[in-house]
């Protein structure tokens, strides 16, 4: 009478808001962002119309995002980089499989 216990299934989630604060940081970490274009803030998050959205479409994560750059730099350059930054460090810190990253340029900070 060899009972065999089977390991509980447990499955972990992450939040929206755990990943849109990751992308939100990583963002503002690139050379050559001014900032994002609009404020992330809860009221933002619950009505999408923040800066930074993230939808789940089963495991994996697509990111929508608004910044602002920087007088003289240039746009494609910082948007490309931002992409990479954020899907990496999403990746790294949470675990979740970023499918995209999608970054609007909505303005040129000239300082």
């Amino acid at each position: 009478m060899d009972e065999v216990k089977k390991p509980a299934a447990s499955k972990l989630k992450i939040s929206e808001d755990v990943i849109i604060t990751v992308a939100k940081l990583a963002a503002l970490d690139v050379k050559g962002v001014a900032g994002l274009d609009g404020e992330v803030g809860k009221m933002s998050k619950l009505r999408k119309n923040g800066p930074i959205s993230a939808s789940m479409i089963g495991d994996v994560a697509a990111i929508e995002m608004r910044i602002k750059v920087r007088g003289g730099e240039k746009a494609t350059a910082v948007a490309q980089e931002v992409q990479s930054a954020v899907k990496e460090n999403v990746q790294n810190m949470t675990g979740v499989t970023v499918a995209r990253v999608n970054v609007t340029v909505n303005g040129v900070v000239f300082e």
